[in-house]
C-alpha cells in the first residue's frame, strides 16, 4: 500500500495501522515528516500570507499616506506635526511627532505600529514592545529611507518565506518524533493490558500511524481558525484511543 493510501486509511480503520506494524521503519519514518509537513501548513500559509500583505501595507502607507519625515539624534521630527491616524486592512498605523503620544496611551488590544516622537512601539497579541529611536545612535533614516528598507525586504521575501518554513519544518518534525516515541511507550503499558507480546519497534510504527487522525483533525481547524478547547490534551486522547483500538485488532488475530 503507497503511503498516501495509508494515511487516508489511518484516519479511520486501526485494523490497518496494526498491519503496519510490521513494515520497513525507513517508510514509517518517511510518514511521520509527511505528518509534520500536513501539521505545519497552516502555519506557513498564514505567516506567509501576513507577511506579503504586511509589507505591501507597508509600502502603501509610508509612500502615500505619510508625510516626510527624519530620525534623527533620537527623535522623529516632521514638518507636519500632527497625529495621524491611518486604520487600514486590521492594522493600525500610528505617527506622531508632536510628543502629544507616548507608549502608554497606545491600546494593547489593538495590532498597530506606532511611529512616536522619541520612540518606535509595536503592538501585537496584546503586548506592546517599544524601540527608543537613541539605538540608531548617529544613524539618520528618513522617508524614504525607511521606504527603500521596505522594498529591499520585499525584495527577500522569497528568502525569507523559505527560511522560516524551513526552520519550523524541523522544529515539527523533532517534536512529532518525541510525541511518536512517547505515544509508543503509552503503547507498551496499552499492549500489556490486552496479553500482547509485541516488541517496542512494532508499536513505534503503528504509533506513527495512530497520530494520523489528531494532525489532520488539528490542521483543518488551525485552516479555519478554530481554537479547540483543551486541544493538547484531546490530541493525545485521540492517538492513544487509535493505537488503543490497534492493539485491539492484534488481540483478535491472535484468538
Amino acid at each position: 500500500m503507497n503511503i498516501f493510501k495509508q494515511l487516508i486509511v489511518s484516519l479511520y480503520s486501526p485494523k490497518h495501522i496494526s498491519s503496519f506494524r510490521s513494515q520497513g521503519i525507513g517508510k514509517t519514518i518517511l510518514y511521520v515528516f509527511i505528518l509534520t509537513f500536513l501539521s505545519v501548513i497552516p502555519t506557513i500559509v498564514y505567516f506567509s500570507t501576513a507577511l506579503v500583505n504586511g509589507i505591501n501595507l507597508a509600502q502603501e502607507t509610508i509612500q502615500q499616506k505619510l508625510p516626510s519625515f527624519l530620525i534623527e539624534n533620537g527623535q522623529l521630527t516632521s514638518s507636519h506635526n500632527e497625529t495621524i491616524t491611518i486604520h487600514q486592512g486590521g492594522f493600525t498605523i500610528i505617527f506622531d511627532p508632536s510628543g502629544d503620544l507616548s507608549v502608554n496611551d497606545l491600546d494593547s488590544s489593538i495590532d498597530s505600529l506606532a511611529l512616536l516622537q522619541n520612540e518606535l512601539a509595536v503592538t501585537a497579541g496584546g503586548t506592546i514592545d517599544s524601540f527608543s529611536y537613541s539605538m540608531l545612535s548617529d544613524i539618520s533614516l528618513s522617508k524614504d529611507d525607511m521606504l527603500q528598507f521596505v522594498d529591499t525586504i520585499d525584495s527577500l521575501l522569497v528568502i525569507i518565506i523559505s527560511i522560516f518554513s524551513i526552520v519550523i519544518y524541523l522544529f515539527a518534525s523533532g517534536i512529532k518524533f518525541i510525541g511518536v516515541t512517547i505515544l509508543a511507550l503509552v503503547g507498551l503499558i496499552l499492549k500489556k493490558d490486552n496479553g500482547n507480546t509485541l516488541p517496542y519497534r512494532y508499536i513505534w510504527r503503528m504509533a506513527a500511524y495512530s497520530m494520523t487522525l489528531s494532525t489532520v483533525f488539528f490542521m483543518i481547524m488551525d485552516f479555519l481558525h478554530t481554537v479547540v478547547p483543551f486541544g493538547f490534551v484531546l490530541s493525545w486522547l485521540i492517538s492513544v484511543l487509535v493505537l488503543y483500538l490497534a492493539l485491539k485488532e492484534i488481540q483478535k488475530e491472535q484468538i
